[in-house]
């Protein structure tokens, strides 16, 4: 049997283009002469379609999407996800459901059963668990089909209480098919390998997997569709971060008729699941990953142009490498807004940055705009001795200006501010913190120098100096980061303990870092909660982003 895989990225509730899409894939898997073709979870309508499903229009538009589409499942069966009305149990109101097509007919409906509620999913919330598990005959196969979570409950610590795999085994399915939503993050793609081997090693029948691809707002889908024989052997991948389709024959043994890519000695047989922070790992896909949600967020929303402040510092420099690769250089303004504690160097060095790139930069001195406040502030602030209040004044100065120069020309500003820095409070509201993206904010310090050296592998983009020098927002006369931080090298494994791993300042401390740093760093983190409740969507690459994913009290005492 010849079975296609179509990894496509959807535009959540265009359901015409994602109807398109389908269809167009569709027909040309006829033409290779495909027996059958799986599209990812939610297809119709893209994922997550969060509080959209809660709309009785949108499913109505579901459904007809999924009726235009069975008209061209006539030769062929086609496999795709939507939600479904529950129209015979107590309950929620529906299902994420995969409907399978052929003949023009719908003939199965399958429900997902396990339904995350961790991390960037709230499936729960609106889909009710699946109350009977089927396999599909098609052409003298059985197909055993799930939808991504239900693929994920083996291992010594399950999740659920239920493995919907084993309940399809005693109906002697001949092979698995998963229609997955699998957000990526820098572990995700050996973590994927794991669990699908797993399954296989399980079941001992091969397993077509099908993921989705593109960025929905600040969650990344990476693709990476897979094919494994019934020996676990890796026999089939589709492209990370690219629209793709391959087809593949399944012969009657389970095997594959393709090359194998990885034998199953060389698969991982367990998560990645790293005890520290590896800035460097996988460091090519978190760059790819950044500019897939650049590109996707700005051509979703119909914008086409970016802005975003140029201080000479790692942060906006590979912020503005990674926005001109995504968007194309002349589609990114460089601002460059030194204050009277900016250095030459800092000014300098950004300049050359936009000169190496190509993209088009202004210099907007703001040392009248800052007097100027001062001047206004001063029967106020009368003669107390110059503090933070002085400091952030430059900062939303220069928010000030982005945003108008924003507004002026139809810009999106895009924010440059790190997850070092969120995670400490260490930005300013409304003034560095402004922006309608977050590029850098699942990245930390650390992981930023890690990408300015990638951007840098075939030739000096980012100019040296602006890698090695010591960092510090230059609001104040000689001040460096360190001034008001602890070293990175320490800060970001602290932070990596906390955020990543959840582990407790007791656990921290055990690890053998300072007591006080530990607490002091902590209060950090959870004194300045408000802050980033505030801020714009950041691009998800970790497994534990802030944003939709981490879901902290803004006022609470623990740990402080």
């Amino acid at each position: 049997m010849k079975i296609s895989i179509a990894q496509q990225n959807y535009h959540i509730g265009n359901f015409e283009e994602n109807t398109r899409k389908i269809i167009a894939a569709i027909e040309a898997a006829k033409a290779e002469g495909s027996e059958l073709i799986i599209f990812s979870e939610m297809s119709v309508c893209g994922y997550p379609a969060r509080d959209f499903v809660e709309f009785s229009d949108f499913i109505d538009k579901c459904y007809q999407a999924v009726d235009q589409i069975r008209e061209h499942a006539d030769t062929i069966g086609v496999l795709i996800g939507s939600p479904s009305h529950n129209k015979i149990q107590k309950g929620k109101d529906l299902f994420n459901a995969a409907f399978f097509l052929y003949e023009k007919e719908v003939k199965a409906e399958i429900h997902k059963t396990l339904l995350p509620t961790y991390d960037v999913f709230d499936e729960y919330r609106y889909f009710e668990p699946a109350y009977e598990w089927k396999i599909v005959p098609f052409k003298g196969k059985k197909l055993a089909i799930t939808i991504c979570e239900d693929i994920w409950n083996l291992g010594d610590n399950p999740l659920y209480r239920i493995c919907p795999m084993d309940q399809l085994m005693d109906q002697q399915p001949d092979v698995m098919l998963n229609i997955s939503a699998s957000p990526f993050d820098y572990t995700h793609d050996e973590d994927r390998k794991s669990v699908i081997k797993a399954n296989v090693q399980k079941y001992k029948i091969p397993m077509f997997y099908c993921n989705s691809v593109g960025s929905q707002t600040e969650i990344i889908f990476d693709g990476a569709s897979l094919v494994f024989d019934k020996d676990a052997n890796l026999c089939g991948a589709l492209p990370m971060f690219k629209e793709a389709m391959a087809t593949w024959e399944l012969n009657d043994d389970g095997s594959i008729n393709a090359p194998v890519l990885e034998p199953a000695s060389r698969v991982p047989d367990k998560e990645l699941n790293p005890a520290t922070l590896e800035p460097a790992l996988n460091i090519a896909q978190v760059y790819d990953a950044l500019i897939m949600g650049i590109r996707d967020y700005f051509s979703k929303m119909g914008f086409s142009k970016a802005i975003l402040g140029s201080s000479g510092g790692i942060d906006s420099a590979v912020t503005l490498a990674i926005a001109c690769d995504a968007l194309g250089k002349e589609n990114v303004r460089a601002i460059l807004m030194p204050s009277p504690y900016s250095t030459d160097h800092s000014v300098n060095d950004a300049v050359q940055l936009s000169k190496n790139l190509g993209n088009p930069y202004d210099i907007i001195r703001i040392d009248e705009v800052y007097q100027s406040f001062l001047q206004t502030l001063q029967p106020v602030f009368n003669d107390l001795p110059f503090s933070l209040a002085e400091e952030n004044i430059q900062s939303r100065s220069r928010g000030n200006l982005l945003m108008a120069i924003a507004n002026k020309f139809g810009y999106i500003l895009l924010n440059t501010s790190n997850k070092s820095e969120l995670a400490t409070g260490y930005g300013t509201l409304y003034g560095d913190m402004a922006g309608g993206l977050g590029v850098l904010g699942d990245c930390y310090k650390l992981q930023v120098y890690a990408l300015a050296q990638y951007i840098n592998r075939q030739r000096e983009i980012i100019p040296a100096n602006i890698i090695t020098k010591a960092p510090s927002a230059e609001l104040r006369p000689n001040q460096k980061d360190s001034d008001s931080l602890p070293d990175y090298t320490v800060l970001d494994q602290i932070l990596y303990q906390y955020i990543e791993k959840r582990k407790g300042p007791a656990e921290i401390k055990t690890m053998g870092y300072d007591r006080a740093l530990v607490d002091r760093t902590l209060k950090m983190v959870n004194n300045n909660e408000y802050k980033r409740n505030q801020f714009c969507p950041i691009i998800r690459v970790s497994p534990k982003a802030f944003g939709v994913g981490r879901r902290v009290p803004i006022v609470g005492k623990y740990l402080n």
